[in-house]
């Protein structure tokens, strides 16, 4: 909005019957004394019946108290002075610790404490944010807000603001070239400049870009294109033409997950009935004689099956163990147990099986309720298994211990048979084949940086010191991996042997296709640590995408990252929006944008809000 000044004019005098406008030149001295005093008596009669009397003091004073709180949403730099960067032994300070936090934070309790919480838009300087105002499309009912999020942002360093401004602006030129060139396909081709009919979802026209970036736009201020998408939702997202076998797994954490964010962050009912009407479709999928859900459904037959690849037709590891968080969160704010029920069947029942080892195979065999190969990994079809258990823990508030238990198992397993060093020193994640490592470690597995720091951070047990120095050092060593390339991006897969360190070998393992893993650790362990580093790690990052991976019509992956002019991919992955983007940005902004112990991140990094310590869990009151 632009500030103009409005000019009313006013008549001093006729001329030949006509008004004279009031100007410095008819003005007489008498007559502007005259007005000053008119307007000083004025003045002060007004203050004196708002402040003095009683009774107009209670209808009126909490008026003039609304117009001081609304100038200080408009602007707080209007109200609190600015402050400069301070420096400790040579280092510039974090800017979360320069200012009064508590002191600031109780002065917005007491402006907002009747106010609904609205997410504001990090990048400016106001303190809150109405989240989408006049906007008809929403359903009145709605509360159609989204937390309130009090930051330093207006206090801290230019640099750091220009960071996170940078990759609003990279999500804003994925976003736009999608619009334009694939709008509703799921993915797209920013070489080419035309919708990816190969992508996880095939040609079904699902909105997965999305679908996958609404709460990243949201986070970012970016209200417009959020309104976009969202009304593409609510009018055009269905999943009755789609006729393929699609993924349980990438159905639930793209889906499923960024619906449940987007509710929980709006209030907005269209995303929660969505989440529900997926999940519904999905259940087919569960209908084994173990319990445990086949890899792919078919929505218009609900028929279901496993890849023929996966170890005799086993479901993976990975896939049906990432399903944890958003049933038990759905099944919360619908009031319909059958969600809750289905996961807490499969962590029954892959808890009473025997571990070889004290490792989980990637491999299951739903019909006979038996491990497949045996093949261990902290990798691909694996992963997300032990992601969730620690999350899982961290989603109910601390109350589910059976997952805090079958995760310090687990990883108290990991960390006797997978966790290697490197003979230059780097601590990295083996896999295991049939009790043999291979000292290779996906780049996948570079989320478990993150994950072992925040499991130091919450769990609180004997092995916390053990599992944060283990998260910072996994991701020290992806960062190395990253460092090694020409292009400063990390590739699919590393290998450590006499003749490499943290090096990929194969052709197949060089390329980097927009993934997020490595960056997800430098947000958590920034979050935990505020070591600097991480953010210099992030930025190197966010420099090298723009420099090797950003064309005239978006992102694309690059085949090699150890050559400067790799040839690109022509892939845009929904993810790079959801996950890569949104945690680069967080990881410029302060503490409290999305904080740690009110929300967590699911496998595709759509934050839901932690049970009994976030407002936004928006429990399912039932009837009695």
């Amino acid at each position: 909005m632009t500030n103009s000044t409005l000019l009313l004019p006013q008549y001093h005098k006729y001329l030949n019957g006509a008004p004279v406008p009031f100007s410095r030149r008819t003005r007489r001295n008498s007559e502007l004394c005259l007005v000053v005093l008119v307007f000083i008596s004025l003045t002060i009669i007004c203050f004196g019946a708002v402040f003095y009397l009683p009774e107009f003091k209670a209808t009126y004073g909490g008026t003039i108290n609304n117009v001081y709180k609304h100038i200080q949403n408009a602007g707080p730099e209007l109200l609190l002075p600015a402050h400069g960067n301070s420096r400790h032994d040579g280092v510039l300070e974090d800017p979360h610790a320069a200012w009064d936090k508590q002191i600031l934070s109780a002065k917005i309790d007491e402006d907002y404490s009747d106010k609904r919480k609205v997410l504001e838009r990090p990048d400016t300087g106001n303190a809150i944010k109405r989240h989408i105002t006049n906007n008809s499309s929403f359903n009145p009912e709605a509360e159609s807000i989204v937390e309130h999020v009090e930051t330093s942002q207006t206090y801290e360093n230019s640099e750091l603001r220009q960071r996170r401004n940078k990759v609003k602006e990279m999500m804003k030129h994925g976003w736009d070239n999608y619009v334009k060139y694939a709008w509703g396909k799921n993915e797209l081709k920013p070489v080419s400049k035309r919708d990816h009919s190969g992508s996880v979802f095939g040609s079904a026209n699902m909105g997965a870009t999305i679908v996958d970036s609404l709460d990243t736009l949201l986070i970012m201020g970016l209200h417009d294109e959020y309104k976009l998408g969202r009304d593409w939702v609510a009018n055009n997202f269905t999943l009755e033409n789609v006729k393929i076998d699609i993924s349980v797994f990438e159905t639930n954490i793209r889906f499923i997950g960024g619906f449940l964010t987007c509710y929980a962050m709006t209030g907005d009912t269209v995303f929660r009935d969505k989440a529900d009407y997926i999940a519904k479709k999905l259940l087919p999928a569960f209908q084994t004689p173990t319990g445990i859900p086949y890899s792919l459904v078919n929505l218009k037959s609900g028929n279901s099956k496993n890849y023929l690849w996966a170890s005799g037709g086993s479901s993976i590891l990975s896939e049906f163990g990432t399903l944890h968080l958003e049933f038990v969160y759905l099944s919360d704010i619908t009031g319909n147990d059958i969600y809750r029920q289905k996961v807490d069947h499969i962590r029954q029942f892959v808890r009473s099986l025997d571990r070889p080892n004290g490792l989980y195979p990637n491999f299951l065999n739903p019909i006979t309720g038996k491990w497949g190969q045996r093949h261990v990994s902290l990798g691909g079809l694996g992963d997300s298994f032990y992601e969730y258990l620690l999350k899982a823990y961290i989603q109910s508030n601390g109350k589910d211990l059976i997952a805090r238990d079958m995760f310090d198992d687990a990883m108290a397993s990991v960390m006797d048979n997978l966790v290697q060093t490197s003979s230059t020193g780097l601590t990295y994640l083996a896999d295991m084949r049939f009790d043999r490592l291979e000292h290779k470690m996906d780049h996948l597995s570079c989320f478990a940086g993150g994950m072992f720091a925040l499991a130091g951070e919450t769990l609180g047990s004997d092995a916390s010191k053990h599992y944060t120095d283990l998260g910072a050092s996994l991701t020290e060593t992806c960062h190395v991996a990253y460092d090694k390339t020409a292009t400063k991006l990390g590739p699919e897969a590393f290998r450590f042997t006499d003749n490499y360190d943290a090096v990929a070998v194969r052709g197949t393992e060089k390329y980097n296709i927009l993934r997020p893993e490595t960056v997800e650790s430098y947000f958590v362990l920034w979050r935990l640590t505020h070591d600097n580093k991480y953010r210099e790690w992030g930025w190197e990052a966010v420099q090298a995408f723009e420099k090797h991976c950003r064309v005239s019509g978006g992102y694309s992956g690059i085949k090699d990252v150890y050559q400067i002019d790799s040839s690109k991919d022509d892939v845009q992955q929904s993810y790079f929006f959801a996950e890569t983007l949104k945690y680069l940005y967080l990881l410029f902004s302060d503490d409290n944008l999305i904080p740690l112990d009110k929300w967590v991140f699911n496998s595709e990094a759509h934050p839901l809000p932690v049970k009994e310590l976030n407002t936004q869990y928006r429990m399912h009151q039932r009837v009695v």
